[in-house]
């Protein structure tokens, strides 16, 4: 096995176990109440990593990927833009189609009355989300470890409060524990999926990295901006502190690109 085989292996494992944790942290209840209380300040961190890892790091290189691997046209120069709007769009699709709306890290109790199907239907469309976190993660490992390792910080960031939000949404369903973490461990199967099947069919086709990075990128770039802030905004309204939280996963991102940068060069 490579040693980029097993950097992906244990990047997309761990974001996996992210999903598993936001679930188990429902089980006993006397965690549910910090978890849900501190869970807006991990978003707002996740929100800012996830923006600065987008517009400073993938979007740079997936540029430079196209003008290296066959780009100068008008088509070729704005083919990873045309992909990234496919992947934003995309998520836009499902995420309003197949399942239903809800917030991430939003408590939801049992009398809600939310349907069995909803609560199922909510764990599909995540899992298309989840999916192309572990083909984010996959794709950008094959351009660099240092890439590679952002990048999973990015996903990081925010699975642990997927996990709680679908959990919640299968009790809220009027189903039980085991339904919980049969939920969350999907999820977190399908990061490690998506992460290994490109990471298989990727082997020797290099081009298929310019293709899926950007695309995957529209789906991080569509979480961070119109999931995740829309969220924290309505939710903690003038909050100094979830601001704060959110400036300071920009700088997380900074202060890690640059130790990472001098570690690799």
């Amino acid at each position: 096995m490579t040693s980029s085989f097993w950097q992906i292996f244990i990047f997309g494992a761990l974001a996996a176990l992210g999903n598993i944790l936001g679930g188990l942290v429902l089980f006993p209840s006397k965690f549910q109440t910090y978890a849900k209380s501190s869970v807006r300040h991990i978003l707002a961190v996740g929100a800012g990593f996830m923006l600065a890892v987008t517009f400073i790091e993938i979007l740079p290189k997936t540029i430079e990927l196209w003008h290296r691997e066959g780009g100068g046209s008008e088509i070729g120069d704005a083919a990873p833009m045309i992909l990234l709007l496919a992947g934003y769009l995309l998520t836009q699709l499902l995420e309003h189609t197949i399942a239903p709306h809800f917030h991430l890290g939003e408590e939801v109790h049992a009398d809600d009355g939310i349907s069995v199907h909803s609560a199922y239907a909510a764990v599909a469309g995540m899992g298309i989300h989840t999916f192309f976190d572990g083909v984010m993660i996959a794709a950008a490992s094959e351009l660099s470890a240092g890439l590679g390792f952002l990048v999973f910080l990015a996903v990081v960031l925010h699975k642990f409060p997927e996990g709680l939000t679908v959990g919640s949404m299968v009790l809220a369903a009027g189903k039980g524990r085991s339904t919980v973490m049969m939920a969350t461990i999907t999820l977190g199967l399908t990061t490690l999926l998506g992460a290994m099947l490109f990471h298989i069919a990727g082997e020797g086709v290099s081009s298929l990295v310019r293709y899926a990075l950007p695309l995957a990128a529209g789906v991080t770039l569509y979480v961070a901006a119109s999931d995740l802030v829309p969220e924290i905004n309505h939710h903690s309204g003038r909050s100094v502190f979830v601001t704060i939280a959110m400036f300071l996963g920009v700088g997380l991102f900074f202060a890690l690109d640059l130790a990472l940068s001098s570690a690799f060069h």
